[in-house]
């Protein structure tokens, strides 16, 4: 018996994603732990079961409070601790104040080479709190890739959670939205930008990590429905400099 298949039988949720989603599976389906299920890593959560990827998904309270989630997309409930074993993409949608808190050698049972996504924002005045560093002008999405000590890449942070669930559309047809995509290893990247791209949104490559402000709250892409040109000149009229909205 594979680890996986033990896995499922431990935690005792479907092994199959709910029949009434009928996904489309890919040729090669893809183990992926998600860590948080708020709006932005329940949507991911809905949709990549539904194209037949195999989903573990972990919140702070614990994977008793995922039943609901679970029986509607055959996901996985498990712990923060146990949702990055053996994946091949984590999703950490957390607040950014949270990212300290993960358990030390999260990543030690993903798979070699695991792709690790940074969903999230830098909220000081709402939510997160002073933060020197970030405030000092470090990017959101590096100071993250520090607290857990392995890279990452940037998406889905200026993404209007519903959209997951309504705006996709084939590749090709005309004013399907897009997302910009940041982060430093050109494989990760890839990686998530054709995970975007079966999810139903284009992609702009928006550069290295230390690039990655540009896609940050209060710039002209956070929260931009745009095509792929429009996200493009977002990203080129963006300022580094932080307004005092999103300052604490």
């Amino acid at each position: 018996m594979s680890r996986n298949s033990a896995w499922r039988r431990r935690v005792g949720e479907p092994t199959r994603p709910h029949p009434h989603h009928t996904p489309h599976r890919r040729a090669e389906a893809m183990k992926i732990g998600i860590i948080g299920a708020g709006n932005i890593g329940g949507n991911l959560t809905r949709r990549l079961t539904a194209l037949g990827h195999e989903v573990a998904v972990a919140n702070s309270r614990g994977p008793h409070t995922l039943t609901a989630l679970a029986e509607e997309t055959g996901a996985i409930p498990v712990t923060v601790a146990e949702a990055a074993r053996g994946a091949r993409v984590v999703v950490v949608t957390i607040p950014v104040r949270a990212v300290p808190g993960l358990p030390t050698g999260l990543l030690d049972d993903a798979e070699e080479g695991v792709v690790v996504i940074d969903t999230g924002n830098y909220y000081p005045q709402e939510r997160d709190g002073r933060i020197a560093a970030i405030e000092d002008g470090l990017p959101e999405s590096r100071w993250t890739e520090e607290q857990i000590g392995h890279p990452v890449v940037k998406a889905f942070n200026g993404t209007y959670a519903q959209d997951i669930l309504d705006k996709a559309l084939p590749k090709g047809a005309p004013g399907r939205q897009a997302l910009p995509v940041a982060g430093d290893d050109a494989a990760a990247k890839q990686t998530v930008r054709d995970l975007i791209d079966e999810l139903g949104f284009d992609t702009v490559d928006a550069g290295g990590l230390d690039e990655s402000w540009r896609q940050q709250p209060g710039t002209p892409v956070y929260g931009n429905r745009g095509d792929a040109d429009a996200i493009a000149k977002a990203l080129a009229e963006a300022s580094p400099e932080r307004t005092a909205q999103w300052r604490a």
